[in-house]
């Protein structure tokens, strides 16, 4: 009985430290266990031992807190963090060097980062501060060598500093060989970085190399594959197999590899954000009365229709539909409209047509494409010049001036 009663004992105690941190402890508290299970003439010893284990915890519990508390400080006083999000940091990074963290946030300071964007790259990746200035400069340099100025090369950092804990030699050079070799200007890999700076964070043997060249089997012209890197450089870093997948959806959709729609159309399909974006798309023209062909078609005139917002759909379908009259199919036959600013172009556009109509100058029943694709200037001299004798004050009605009573 007694024996059970040490062990149940010994159980509560091990319980009572379960939480220490240190490795150190843990093995004093199972060599304590042994002691009092082999041999009872060493019961004495092992409750010492955990007399002397509990009071190392608690310098150790103290020093932590300290660190803690002075890592909290510095976070706050000398990066700018909020109280919240430097207590979060802290968990992250332990501030022992205040010397060397210094010397970082000097370095990032005269590579002209601002407070603000030093208190955001310290919370996104608090560890920045235990860096090595020899890592950290000469990525800066390497950075600034290709064109990549200072202001942009901080907000870029700052915004997605994920890039810059990698290998400058065994990363970020070749990405950059292999994205120089497509593109040919420094200034394009700038363009294409100042996109995303995943670009020099996957391998590009594994994603970008592979999809390259399927694009060239496909003898897609060099000048779209430029396009595609330097403006939707996130299609290119897909997985390899779902690359494939994705270049023969819009194949099958009948789109040709010759063509600069081609690769704006494997864009909208590509990567998981773009997918989830297509599929809303689809359930809000469904919504409208569109069938897959009609979707289909919108896609194939303009890719872009499909990774739009389901709020500018429903506002610019819902005035063109229930305002303007126009059939919510034909608007497919013309997807650029849902693109034009609806305060700034349709709407003004729209109300002059109804005034017109109103006082019998139009007399027919005009397209979609005639009103709102022209130009501005077209678009004044057909409508608005041509009939300001009858109507003088029109300029001023388009421009939202004055209201005018209709006839």
């Amino acid at each position: 009985m007694f024996a059970v009663h040490l062990r149940n004992k010994l159980f509560s105690i091990q319980q009572i430290f379960a939480d220490s941190t240190a490795s150190l402890l843990e093995i004093q508290l199972l060599d304590g266990a042994t002691l009092l299970r082999n041999y009872k003439g060493h019961i004495f010893v092992g409750f010492s031992s955990l007399s002397e284990t509990g009071k190392e915890r608690q310098k150790f519990v103290k020093k932590l807190e300290e660190e803690k508390s002075k890592t909290v400080s510095y976070l706050i006083n000398s990066c700018g963090l909020s109280p919240e999000t430097a207590v979060s940091a802290s968990e992250k990074v332990c501030v022992g060097n205040l010397r060397k963290s210094n010397s970082v946030l000097a370095l990032l300071e005269k590579q002209g980062f601002s407070r603000a964007q030093i208190a955001t790259l310290v919370r996104k990746r608090p560890r920045i501060l235990v860096a090595k200035e020899k890592t950290l400069l000469p990525k800066f340099e390497f950075f600034q060598s290709i064109g990549v100025s200072k202001d942009l090369l901080a907000k870029i950092i700052s915004r997605e500093p994920t890039f810059f804990t990698r290998s400058l030699e065994n990363q970020i050079i070749p990405n950059y060989n292999f994205l120089k070799s497509v593109l040919g200007t420094d200034e394009r890999v700038a363009a294409a970085m100042k996109r995303t700076s995943w670009i020099f964070c996957d391998d590009v043997n594994k994603s970008l190399s592979p999809n390259v060249k399927v694009l060239r089997e496909l003898k897609v012209p060099e000048s779209c594959i430029k396009l595609l890197l330097t403006h939707y450089p996130e299609a290119l870093f897909e997985k390899a197999d779902e690359f494939r997948a994705s270049v023969s959806k819009v194949l099958e959709m009948g789109f040709s590899p010759l063509k600069s729609m081609f690769v704006l159309a494997l864009h909208a399909i590509s990567g998981d954000a773009n997918k989830v974006t297509w599929a809303r798309c689809y359930q809000s023209y469904s919504d409208w009365g569109w069938s897959e062909d009609d979707i289909h078609m919108a896609f194939r005139k303009h890719p872009n229709c499909m990774l739009m917002s389901q709020e500018k759909i429903s506002e610019t379908m819902d005035f063109l539909v229930h305002k303007m009259g126009w059939n919510s199919r034909t608007i497919a036959t013309c997807p650029t409209v849902l693109f034009f600013n609806l305060k700034s172009r349709i709407i003004p556009r729209c109300s002059v047509i109804e005034l017109l109509s109103s006082r019998g100058l139009i007399t027919k029943r005009l397209k979609l494409s005639t009103v709102l694709i022209p130009s501005e200037k077209s678009f004044l001299e057909r409508f608005v010049v041509k009939f300001e004798k009858e109507i003088p004050e029109l300029p001023d009605f388009y421009k939202g001036k004055v209201g005018v009573q209709e006839s």
